[in-house]
């Protein structure tokens, strides 16, 4: 039983954010609180699996919400060429998540089939709720369906020997995190079931949410399935780059031997 390397790729970043948007009922609303957007490779000899794609060029324009570079472009100092991506776990269909779906066309994706229904479903009628998915990353989503090329889990589910997922919802419907095995114990990939590292570890939910009761038992979730509470990895805390050690390039990091300086955001 090999453990895996797991890599932080950041590919974006958007600093013109205030503490508002990133925790509900702050006592500093007006704060500055800037936000990083990763996509994660998990990495075991000739194996290799794709957490999240990022979004595209097109994308950042729609949205005005630039990215420092292309998700391939991001990828490519790992030696991840698109093509060859052959799994992509889809931790929710959000734009930022699921933008680069088009961008790796021989992979299956795993996701939950909470998360298709509810992209899909009625909710969408609601422009809060639509609000972080793109019609052509569910358009995309669907094209692999009827082609074969995703595989829906109800829950907890193995992707492989040492990864597996489990549905926390909360964020979105169909949310999922990623458990993988490393040198440093069972980490937790958690996406956007805790955006920051204040949001788990001071109980301090995110302002996107469609379930609060599922955001907030799914922090105890994401406590049990990792081996430590430092072995948790937001989805979008610029502390990740700080601390954890940089590997291969000035945008990837490195989490599989653990943070070197977990002082950074473990609570007292």
């Amino acid at each position: 039983m090999t453990d895996w390397e797991v890599f932080a790729v950041k590919y974006a970043d958007r600093n013109a954010r205030t503490r508002g948007d990133s925790f509900v009922f702050d006592d500093t609303p007006d704060v500055p609180h800037p936000m990083d957007y990763f996509m994660w490779v998990l990495r075991r000899g000739a194996e290799t699996i794709l957490v999240d794609t990022g979004y595209d060029m097109h994308e950042a324009t729609r949205r005005d919400r630039p990215i420092r570079q292309d998700p391939v472009v991001s990828l490519a100092p790992l030696g991840v060429r698109p093509e060859a991506i052959t799994s992509v776990i889809v931790t929710h269909l959000h734009y930022d998540h699921a933008g680069g779906l088009h961008l790796f066309p021989n992979a299956k994706l795993h996701m939950q089939t909470a998360e298709m229904a509810y992209a899909t479903g009625p909710c969408m009628c609601h422009d809060t709720l639509n609000m972080p998915y793109t019609a052509g990353h569910i358009c995309e989503a669907v094209k692999r369906l009827f082609s074969g090329q995703v595989v829906f889990h109800d829950g907890d589910a193995q992707i492989a020997d040492g990864v597996t997922v489990h549905c926390i919802g909360g964020h979105s419907r169909g949310l999922q995190a990623v458990r993988v095995r490393t040198a440093a114990g069972w980490l937790v990939l958690a996406s956007d079931a805790t955006h920051f590292y204040e949001n788990i570890f001071a109980r301090k939910p995110f302002p996107i949410v469609v379930d609060l009761q599922n955001m907030l038992d799914g922090f105890n979730r994401l406590e049990t399935l990792a081996s430590h509470k430092s072995l948790i990895v937001p989805g979008h805390d610029p502390l990740v780059t700080r601390a954890y050690p940089k590997a291969m390039a000035d945008h990837i990091w490195r989490l599989d031997h653990g943070p070197t300086a977990p002082e950074l955001f473990l609570p007292a």
